[in-house]
């Protein structure tokens, strides 16, 4: 039975402590579906082109930018500066905010204002892509400008305010494609990068995507390591002080996190990095495959950590950030620590069972 925006709201306010994505899927509904069905009832319909809402985000000055897949949560604080782009990709630059956008999957997009704590209201933006999954959100901070959130509302209002949202099946996930008779193609473009980025074009002009091109590949370029060695890479940052690079990412966006990780909580199967401007939470257990990575560039070997769960999908990737163009002390760390859990470095400690649900 399809659930009209009353019964849902209904819903929703007998069960208002229950985080947003738990109580859609809770009760067969698209995050997208739960939001829009409070249209008229804190939720405005917006344009959610990038090039029109991401610059008017600066104006609110310092926020939290989140973005999820099924498996890891990236949240950041900091203002939107550096947007560039438009048509199949744009880009937020900033100090903190690092986000690779891919506009196509922009299909919906509203501002919320809800009940907080303490009689506060919660601010945000939330954007969508068309099977109803969140891309990318953005909330207002006790620091925010309130006004710049009031005119960006009135500037990006949509005409059609409904209700309701109509959104497609999310296809099925790919899982590691390959193709045996082109590994030593792939091997010899492997071999001639020059750039990271050059990576995606190498694997689609062979047919394959990036689990199935690790799987035949191989060693010395990709190696399998322990379901363990991301906990492992983010303590052994943290106890060294070398600044990382965490990407996480869906359809629609692409979070990057630069600079050290400090405060690595386990709990139950989250892995925690519970920072004051920079927060992952990270299922553990849905962990099936991790990956050392290694990739020629100009600068020497790009070395990365890389997750993914059980139907092929990447979780996250982990790189080191160099400090300096002069200076790269922090990535040799790295570099040794990553290549150190391909050898059997020693399993941490078993996690403690209290569980973290993430924003």
């Amino acid at each position: 039975m399809t659930l009209t925006p009353t019964e849902i709201r209904a819903l929703r306010a007998e069960t208002a402590k229950a985080r947003a994505r738990d109580f859609a899927q809770a009760n067969g509904l698209t995050e997208a579906a739960l939001v829009a069905a409070h249209v008229g009832h804190g939720a405005t319909c917006i344009d959610p082109a990038p090039t029109r809402l991401v610059p008017m985000i600066e104006a609110l000055g310092d926020v939290m930018a989140l973005t999820r897949n099924e498996s890891a949560v990236h949240e950041r604080r900091g203002t939107y500066t550096g947007f560039g782009g438009g048509g199949g990709a744009a880009i937020v630059l900033g100090d903190e905010i690092d986000l690779r956008i891919f506009p196509a999957h922009w299909a919906t997009a509203f501002a919320v204002e809800e009940p907080g704590e303490e009689g506060a209201v919660k601010r945000s933006l939330q954007v969508f892509d068309a099977h109803g999954e969140a891309v990318h959100k953005v909330f207002l901070k006790p620091e925010s400008d309130v006004a710049a959130f009031a005119a960006l509302v009135a500037a990006l209002r949509l005409p059609d305010q409904a209700d309701t949202v109509s959104t497609t099946p999310a296809p099925a996930p790919e899982g590691p494609r390959a193709d045996p008779a082109r590994r030593e193609a792939l091997l010899a473009d492997w071999a001639a990068m020059t750039d990271t980025h050059q990576f995606v074009r190498i694997i689609k002009q062979h047919k394959m995507n990036r689990l199935g091109a690790y799987r035949l590949a191989g060693a010395p370029h990709a190696q399998a390591l322990a379901r363990d060695a991301v906990t492992r890479a983010l303590e052994a940052s943290a106890a060294g002080g070398f600044p990382i690079m965490i990407f996480v990412g869906n359809r629609g966006c692409i979070q990057i996190h630069s600079g050290p990780v400090q405060r690595i909580v386990p709990m139950g199967p989250w892995i925690n990095v519970l920072d004051p401007r920079f927060n992952l939470h990270l299922r553990a257990d849905h962990i099936a495959e991790v990956w050392l990575v290694e990739k020629p560039t100009r600068r020497g070997p790009a070395v990365s950590i890389e997750a993914f769960d059980a139907v092929g999908e990447l979780i996250l990737q982990m790189f080191p950030k160099r400090a300096s163009e002069e200076s790269a002390e922090g990535v040799d760390q790295w570099n040794a620590m990553a290549r150190g859990l391909a050898s059997g470095a020693p399993a941490p400690q078993t996690l403690p069972q209290t569980e973290v649900v993430p924003a």
